[in-house]
Protein backbone atom coordinates (compact mmCIF):
# COMPACT_ATOMS: atom_id res chain seq x y z
CA UNK A 1 0.00 0.00 0.00
CA UNK A 2 1.52 3.12 -1.14
CA UNK A 3 1.47 6.12 0.94
CA UNK A 4 1.13 9.79 -0.71
CA UNK A 5 0.84 13.02 1.12
CA UNK A 6 0.28 11.13 4.39
CA UNK A 7 -2.73 8.50 2.94
CA UNK A 8 -2.71 5.27 2.31
CA UNK A 9 -3.73 4.62 -1.56
CA UNK A 10 -5.09 0.89 -2.18
CA UNK A 11 -2.41 -0.93 -3.70
CA UNK A 12 -4.61 -3.44 -5.57
CA UNK A 13 -6.51 -1.52 -7.20
CA UNK A 14 -5.31 0.91 -10.87
CA UNK A 15 -3.86 3.87 -10.14
CA UNK A 16 -6.73 5.98 -11.50
CA UNK A 17 -8.49 4.57 -9.01
CA UNK A 18 -6.25 4.82 -6.25
CA UNK A 19 -5.53 8.37 -6.43
CA UNK A 20 -8.85 9.15 -5.79
CA UNK A 21 -8.77 8.26 -2.13
CA UNK A 22 -7.04 11.45 -1.48
CA UNK A 23 -8.86 13.70 -0.33
CA UNK A 24 -9.66 16.57 -3.23
CA UNK A 25 -8.92 13.74 -6.74
CA UNK A 26 -11.81 13.02 -8.66
CA UNK A 27 -11.73 11.38 -11.89
CA UNK A 28 -10.76 14.01 -13.92
CA UNK A 29 -7.96 14.84 -11.56
CA UNK A 30 -6.64 11.86 -10.92
CA UNK A 31 -6.45 11.54 -14.72
CA UNK A 32 -4.71 14.77 -15.32
CA UNK A 33 -2.03 13.83 -12.87
CA UNK A 34 -1.37 10.67 -14.55
CA UNK A 35 -1.00 11.68 -18.06
CA UNK A 36 1.27 14.55 -16.48
CA UNK A 37 3.48 12.05 -14.14
CA UNK A 38 3.40 9.85 -18.10
CA UNK A 39 2.31 6.65 -15.50
CA UNK A 40 0.64 3.69 -17.76
CA UNK A 41 -2.95 3.82 -17.24
CA UNK A 42 -3.20 -0.42 -16.24
CA UNK A 43 -0.44 0.25 -13.83
CA UNK A 44 -1.84 -0.94 -9.99
CA UNK A 45 -0.72 1.68 -7.22
CA UNK A 46 1.45 -1.60 -5.51
CA UNK A 47 3.80 -1.48 -8.50
CA UNK A 48 4.21 2.18 -8.57
CA UNK A 49 7.94 2.89 -8.69
CA UNK A 50 9.29 5.29 -6.12
CA UNK A 51 10.20 7.75 -9.02
CA UNK A 52 6.37 7.48 -9.63
CA UNK A 53 5.34 8.45 -6.37
CA UNK A 54 7.56 11.68 -5.42
CA UNK A 55 6.46 12.96 -8.80
CA UNK A 56 3.06 12.40 -7.92
CA UNK A 57 3.72 13.98 -4.57
CA UNK A 58 5.50 16.98 -6.01
CA UNK A 59 2.18 17.54 -8.32
CA UNK A 60 -0.59 17.32 -5.24
CA UNK A 61 2.27 19.93 -3.01
CA UNK A 62 2.62 22.71 -5.50
CA UNK A 63 -0.48 22.44 -8.23
CA UNK A 64 -3.57 20.74 -6.99
CA UNK A 65 -4.98 21.68 -2.90
CA UNK A 66 -5.91 18.45 -1.45
CA UNK A 67 -6.49 17.10 2.24
CA UNK A 68 -5.82 19.26 5.09
CA UNK A 69 -5.60 22.46 3.30
CA UNK A 70 -8.41 21.92 1.42
CA UNK A 71 -10.55 21.01 4.66
CA UNK A 72 -9.45 23.94 5.91
CA UNK A 73 -10.67 26.47 2.77
CA UNK A 74 -13.46 25.05 2.69
CA UNK A 75 -14.59 25.50 6.23
CA UNK A 76 -13.35 28.99 6.19
CA UNK A 77 -15.18 29.88 3.16
CA UNK A 78 -18.05 28.36 5.42
CA UNK A 79 -17.60 30.67 8.02
CA UNK A 80 -16.94 33.27 6.35
CA UNK A 81 -21.16 32.99 4.61
CA UNK A 82 -22.26 32.85 8.37
CA UNK A 83 -20.44 35.94 9.38
CA UNK A 84 -21.69 37.89 6.50
CA UNK A 85 -24.97 36.68 7.35
CA UNK A 86 -25.72 35.68 3.52
CA UNK A 87 -28.86 33.12 2.90
CA UNK A 88 -26.19 30.16 2.33
CA UNK A 89 -24.83 31.01 5.87
CA UNK A 90 -27.88 31.17 7.68
CA UNK A 91 -29.08 27.70 5.88
CA UNK A 92 -25.60 26.29 7.20
CA UNK A 93 -25.97 27.45 10.80
CA UNK A 94 -28.95 26.10 10.88
CA UNK A 95 -28.35 22.81 9.40
CA UNK A 96 -30.95 23.41 6.27
CA UNK A 97 -30.27 22.40 2.90
CA UNK A 98 -27.96 25.24 1.10
CA UNK A 99 -28.43 24.90 -2.78
CA UNK A 100 -32.06 25.20 -2.69
CA UNK A 101 -33.51 21.99 -2.18
CA UNK A 102 -37.16 21.39 -1.10
CA UNK A 103 -37.79 21.07 2.49
CA UNK A 104 -40.87 20.29 2.76
CA UNK A 105 -40.90 16.56 2.36
CA UNK A 106 -37.01 14.83 2.24
CA UNK A 107 -34.26 16.67 3.41
CA UNK A 108 -33.61 14.35 6.28
CA UNK A 109 -29.94 14.30 5.80
CA UNK A 110 -29.36 17.75 6.95
CA UNK A 111 -32.74 18.20 9.31
CA UNK A 112 -32.07 14.84 11.07
CA UNK A 113 -34.49 13.06 12.43
CA UNK A 114 -38.41 13.86 12.33
CA UNK A 115 -39.58 16.19 15.73
CA UNK A 116 -43.04 15.87 16.50
CA UNK A 117 -43.59 19.50 17.30
CA UNK A 118 -47.40 20.22 19.17
CA UNK A 119 -50.12 18.87 21.47
CA UNK A 120 -49.40 15.11 22.68
CA UNK A 121 -53.03 13.52 22.65
CA UNK A 122 -52.27 10.60 23.86
CA UNK A 123 -52.72 10.43 27.99
CA UNK A 124 -49.81 7.78 28.69
CA UNK A 125 -47.95 9.45 25.84
CA UNK A 126 -48.57 12.70 27.49
CA UNK A 127 -47.58 11.47 31.34
CA UNK A 128 -44.27 10.18 30.03
CA UNK A 129 -43.15 13.67 28.24
CA UNK A 130 -44.08 15.31 31.18
CA UNK A 131 -41.65 12.91 33.86
CA UNK A 132 -38.69 13.20 31.41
Amino acid sequence: MPRIIGVDIPGNKRIEYALRYIYGIGPAKALEIIERVQIPRDLKAKDLTPEYISAITVILQNDILVEGDLRRTISADIRRLQQVNCYRGIRHKRGLPVHGQRTKTNARTRKGKKTTVGAIRDKTQRRLAAKG
